[in-house]
């Protein structure tokens, strides 16, 4: 494994918008040189052809990752045009591992002023997740630390002192088949690393259900294609009914021919056509989820911290539902808005730790790792199955009569 730290370009903002030379669109050499104009810190961890690109510039994001070198397919989204120009709600410069802080919405949100109403106009997202620059604490062959502090205010007017410790490590082969527990095979390429996000309450309150709090929240946003599926396992159903185990009304009731669900998966359609966005109760979420793209031949795979026994945040853009019946699992996919206009288009699978009831110099950990397969499906299909608990024939068959429509 090595490390490779860019150089400072005194020209970045000029040549935001060149293509990179050298390198086609959806390449990953291409990104890597997108971004080295950008963050002159930009961190590059590889394991043979596979590579991360760590971004302490841009709130640590990992922006993308490949599993076959600079020519290799980009997994990540990036959104090029975000960078030259700052939007005052969210600067969604993308990123297939990002942190933020939630929840998003509720009595204790982060994202609107204390009593404010919940409405797009007064939604913000706070600069130290979205704009400011982080720390590098350490880095080595395989491994860079970076971190924050930060001092917030959320809904309820409770100032929040904390700081934000965020680790990013490359795994190699081993590691990955020991993580998964899927074999190693020479006909498949891959790509895993693993974030461990630390939240330290810094101020001298604790932070109770009387004051709210904070918890971390993982977002990871890729390319989609008309053949992407997420795949969602849960807890067995034994027929009880599923909106006990789903929230799947975000953004509007995500239409039938766009979801499915057995007793124990759900199955969501990730062409970034649709805007639609559902969650898991955490007792009810198990610690995986993942995505198979057929156009590009890619299963991805994520992996996740869940305490079905804890309490989570509601993230809805409300103050009626609960604060503490949020999901630990999410996903999203990305669509045109009703004046036609859009962001990505990109899907994302996300991740929620448990709401952070911390003591003054106590700390919250929630580890979140990341996996990209591509090569023989024959060997996709067995990690789809190992892991997801579902063929890759099954998955094709699951929305084959509405793609043919």
């Amino acid at each position: 494994m090595t490390l490779s730290v860019s150089c400072n370009n005194p020209d970045s903002n000029k040549q935001a918008d060149k293509p990179a030379p050298g390198f086609k669109e959806g390449e990953f050499g291409f990104d890597l040189q997108f971004l080295q104009k950008q963050d002159p810190a930009l961190v590059v961890l590889k394991d043979g052809d596979a590579q991360i690109i760590v971004s302490p510039k841009y709130q640590a994001k990992v922006f993308t990752s490949t599993a076959q070198g600079d020519t290799g397919l980009s997994f990540g989204w990036i959104n090029y045009k975000a960078f030259n120009k700052v939007d005052a709600h969210m600067n969604a410069y993308g990123g297939e591992n990002r942190l933020w802080l939630g929840p998003e919405g509720g009595k204790f949100s982060l994202f609107f002023p204390p009593d404010s109403t919940m409405i797009f106009e007064n939604w913000k997202t706070p600069a130290p997740i979205d704009t400011e620059s982080w720390n590098v604490k350490s880095q080595d062959s395989s491994t860079v630390s970076v971190f924050k502090e930060m001092n917030l205010v959320n809904y309820r007017g409770t100032r929040l002192s904390l700081r934000v410790d965020r680790t990013i490590k490359i795994l190699n082969r081993q590691e990955i088949m020991e993580k998964t527990g899927i074999s190693g095979n020479d006909s498949l390429k891959g790509v895993g690393y693993e974030s461990e996000n630390v939240l330290t309450n810094r101020g001298d309150q604790e932070w109770t259900a009387a004051t709210g709090m904070p918890c971390i929240w993982i977002l990871d946003m890729f390319k989609p294609s008309p053949a992407t599926v997420i795949v969602v396992p849960f807890q067995h159903l034994a027929g009880e009914d599923f909106s006990k185990v789903a929230t799947t009304n975000y953004f509007g009731e995500i239409p039938a021919d766009r979801i499915k669900h057995t007793d124990s998966l759900l199955i969501f359609k990730a062409d970034g056509k649709s805007r639609g966005k559902l969650g898991i109760v955490a007792n009810k979420a198990k610690h995986i989820a993942g995505s198979y793209d057929a156009e590009n031949k890619v299963v991805t795979i994520i992996l996740f911290d869940v305490d079905g026994g804890a309490r989570y945040l509601n993230q809805e853009w409300n103050i009626a539902k609960p604060s503490f019946a949020g999901d630990a699992a999410n996903a999203y996919n990305d669509g045109p808005l009703k004046d036609g206009s859009q962001m990505g288009p990109f899907y994302e699978i996300e991740s929620v730790s448990p709401a952070a009831f911390l003591k003054p110099d106590e700390s919250l950990a929630h580890r979140h790792f990341v996996f990209h397969f591509t090569g023989d499906e024959k060997y996709l299909d067995e990690i789809a199955v190992r892991l997801l608990g579902i063929s890759l024939e099954n998955l094709h068959k699951t929305f084959s009569n509405e793609q043919s429509k």
